[in-house]
C-alpha cells in the first residue's frame, strides 16, 4: 500500500491528475487500500482522481461506468485502439521477461542480459504501432542468442540451470522494485526462472472472463485440493496450487514471495510447510517490506541455489 501511495504522489508531481486503481474481494485487505490511500490524499492536498476498478463477477454496468469516468472525453474508438496497442506491449513486456530467464543463467555475462532486457523495455515502451513493439522483440531475441553462445561450440562446463518456480502476492511477485530484482538475482547465481504469475493471464481471468462469469481452468485449484480446498483471498490457494504443480513438473525448488503481515500469503506459507515435506520440494519463504535489505536477500538466494544443486548431485550418485 505504501509503495503504491508514493506511485501516485510521483505521478501527481509530474502532471497526473487521474490514478486507476484496482479493487479486491475477500479476506485479502487490498480491497480496502483504494479507500485508506484517498483519504491519505485528501489529507496531503493532492486532488487526485482516483478511479477504482473492482472486480466485475458479472456486473459489467459497474465496470463500464467507471470506465466511461477514465475514457473523459475520448472516443470509444480511441479507448479501443490505446487498448490494444497497450495490450500488445504488456504481452510484449512479457515474451521479453520469459527470454530473459531462459537465457540469463546460461549466459558468459548475465549482467549484459539485464542491460538489454531493459533496452528491449525501454523500446516497447516508445513503440507507437504494433510493428516497431514486434521489431523490438524480435531484435531482443536476436542479441539474447549471441549471448548465450558459447564460441566455436565449445561448452564452459557450467552445471545445467537449477528451475526454480516463483509463487506468492502478485505485486510481489511482478515488481523487480518491491522484491528487489529478486529474478535477476537467482538468474546471475545460475538459477532459471519460471514465474507463476503474469499480468496479462490475471487480468484475463480475473476481468474478461470474470465479467462474463466463465470460470477459469481448474488446474491449480485440483493441484491445491489436498492442501486447500477454498478461497483464501489474494493469490494464496494458488500458491499452494502452484507449489504442487512446480514439483510435479520436477523444478528443483520454490520460492514464495509476499508482504509483510500479508494475511493470504501467511496461510499459504503455514501450508507449504506439508507441501514441501510431502513431496520433497525445498520451499524458501521471503517477506519483504522497506526494512528489507538487498545484501540479506543475496545472501539467502545463494544458500538456496547452493541446496539445489547439492540436491540434484546427490539425486544423481542414487540414480
Amino acid at each position: 500500500m505504501k509503495l503504491n501511495l508514493g506511485n501516485f504522489i510521483e505521478a501527481y508531481q509530474m502532471g497526473a491528475d487521474t490514478v486507476l486503481m484496482a479493487g479486491g474481494v475477500g479476506p485479502c485487505r487490498f480491497g480496502y487500500y483504494a479507500q485508506v490511500q484517498r483519504e491519505i490524499l485528501k489529507d496531503l492536498g493532492y486532488n487526485l482522481d482516483l478511479i477504482v476498478l473492482e472486480p466485475p463477477r458479472g456486473h459489467m454496468d459497474d465496470l463500464l461506468n467507471q470506465l466511461r469516468r477514465l475514457k473523459a472525453k475520448a472516443s470509444w474508438k480511441d479507448v479501443i485502439q490505446a487498448s490494444r496497442l497497450a495490450w500488445k506491449k504488456l504481452k510484449a513486456v512479457e515474451a521479453i521477461e520469459r527470454a530473459a530467464h531462459k537465457a540469463r543463467p546460461r549466459a558468459l555475462v548475465p549482467a549484459q542480459v539485464n542491460r538489454l532486457q531493459r533496452s528491449a523495455i525501454a523500446l516497447v515502451d516508445e513503440a507507437s504501432d504494433t510493428r516497431s513493439i514486434d521489431e523490438a522483440v524480435s531484435g531482443y531475441k536476436r542479441d539474447l542468442l549471441m549471448l548465450t553462445k558459447r564460441p566455436n561450440g565449445v561448452q564452459d562446463g557450467k552445471e545445467p540451470p537449477v528451475r526454480v518456480g516463483i509463487v506468492g502476492e502478485i505485486y510481489m511477485v511482478l515488481e523487480p522494485f518491491a522484491n528487489q530484482n529478486l529474478e535477476e538475482m537467482l538468474g546471475e547465481l545460475g538459477a532459471e526462472v519460471d514465474r507463476s504469475i503474469f499480468l496479462s493471464d490475471w487480468a484475463f481471468h480475473h476481468i474478461f472472463l470474470d465479467a462474463l462469469r466463465i470460470k477459469k481452468g481448474g488446474s491449480v485449484k485440483e493441484a491445491a485440493r489436498p492442501y486447500l480446498r477454498h478461497f483464501v483471498g489474494g493469490e494464496g490457494l494458488e500458491s499452494v496450487g502452484n507449489t504442487v504443480l512446480y514439483a510435479n513438473k520436477g523444478f528443483d525448488g520454490v520460492i514464495q514471495v509476499m508482504p509483510f503481515t500479508c494475511m493470504p500469503e501467511i496461510v499459504a506459507q503455514s501450508i507449504l510447510v506439508k507441501v514441501s515435506k510431502d513431496l520433497d520440494i525445498p520451499v524458501l519463504h521471503l517477506t519483504l517490506d522497506e526494512h528489507s535489505g538487498e545484501a540479506g536477500l543475496q545472501t539467502r538466494l545463494e544458500a538456496f541455489v547452493d541446496l539445489l544443486r547439492w540436491r540434484r548431485r546427490q539425486k544423481g550418485v542414487r540414480s
